[in-house]
């Protein structure tokens, strides 16, 4: 490909990750964040090939494409004061405001990559954060523009996703935005109940991980979609009125719900067969652990690592494609590992 030069307003986590992984495909990146650390960092960490003082100094450069990876409201504020005739992507997770203040920009479109993580800044940045993710495309911009951001999707592993900014912010309201709210509740619960937090284990903080992320950018996310998530908690509402029914009717309601949600939670991904193994608390156990992934053969689909939280070790938890998991736990008894039945 033709070397394409982008300029990258905000080269915190998601940015940067954009930046990191358009320079392996061969792109100049230039990057600007209003924070001057930030920029500093992700220049530092081999995110940008430059960053640049300013956003002046960034348009003067007349990059191919324009990415604005900064959260919401700072995202419609630079689309709004921004004059510019070329491509201007973006990334945040709220489209609906966001397409309001890019009338003005010919070359505006929406998108929003599914993918992220706990923890923000450029230090989390990884060119390999969007591999294998959903990224959503909304409909109507130029084809040119939806040319351009198609290179960049596909240049990063990520797959397109079209749709309206509409269905976007309802979507994400229920599986994305709720979910950030349901964690925070039940952790808020339970740190009410001491003797419940000294029993969580593997599912409670599976359920709640996402309530470790920064919570003020969360704040602004979840304001500025306030009507989806209003009715995405609604809905929920509702949903476990349902529940409440069910526990105390005689029927199979129950049973009935707790099915459907099992055969739609196998459906998000291809089956696979978990084997946990117990850790010691002693060096190489994790070594052990990787050779007998080598001598085995087996594709490895998902780790989870479960410390326990007084120290001793963990669990380590090991997802395979059904009919792999015998090969895989007899390589990790050779090695010396506990496998747990």
């Amino acid at each position: 490909m033709d070397h394409k030069r982008v300029g990258i307003i905000g080269t915190g986590l998601i940015g940067g990750s954009i930046g990191a992984g358009l320079r392996l495909a061969g792109w100049q990146v230039l990057g600007y964040d209003a924070d001057p650390d930030t920029s500093a960092s992700a220049a530092n960490g081999g995110l940008v090939d430059e960053a640049l003082h300013s956003l002046d100094d960034l348009m003067e450069r007349d990059p191919d494409l324009v990415v604005v990876a900064a959260p919401p409201m700072a995202t419609v504020e630079v689309l709004s004061s921004l004059s510019w005739d070329g491509v201007v992507m973006d990334v945040a997770g709220v489209k609906a405001p966001v397409l309001a203040a890019a009338t003005d920009l010919p070359g505006f479109i929406g998108t929003h990559p599914m993918a992220g993580r706990e923890t923000s800044g450029p230090t989390a940045a990884t060119a390999a954060l969007f591999q294998g993710a959903s990224w959503v495309v909304v409909d109507g911009a130029e084809p040119s523009s939806v040319e351009l951001a198609l290179e960049v999707i596909e240049s990063l592993g990520a797959r397109p996703v079209y749709m309206s900014a509409d269905q976007h912010d309802s979507a994400v309201a229920l599986i994305s935005h709720l979910p950030q709210l349901v964690a925070g509740s039940l952790l808020s619960a339970a740190a009410e109940s001491p003797q419940s937090i000294e029993l969580a284990a593997g599912s409670f903080r599976d359920l709640t991980r996402v309530g470790a992320s920064q919570p003020i950018p969360w704040v602004e996310i979840l304001k500025s979609n306030d009507a989806a998530v209003l009715a995405a908690i609604g809905a929920l509402r509702e949903r476990l009125a349902m529940i409440e029914a069910a526990i105390v009717s005689d029927d199979d309601s129950l049973l009935t719900l707790l099915a459907n949600a099992r055969e739609t939670r196998r459906a998000l991904g291809s089956p696979m067969t978990q084997v946990r193994v117990a850790l010691a608390d002693r060096p190489g156990e994790l070594a052990l652990a990787g050779h007998a992934f080598e001598s085995s053969g087996v594709d490895i689909r998902d780790i989870q690592m479960r410390h326990a939280p007084h120290g001793g070790g963990g669990v380590l938890t090991l997802s395979v494609r059904p009919g792999e998991e015998g090969a895989l736990r007899l390589a990790l008894e050779r090695e010396g590992l506990l496998v747990i039945p």
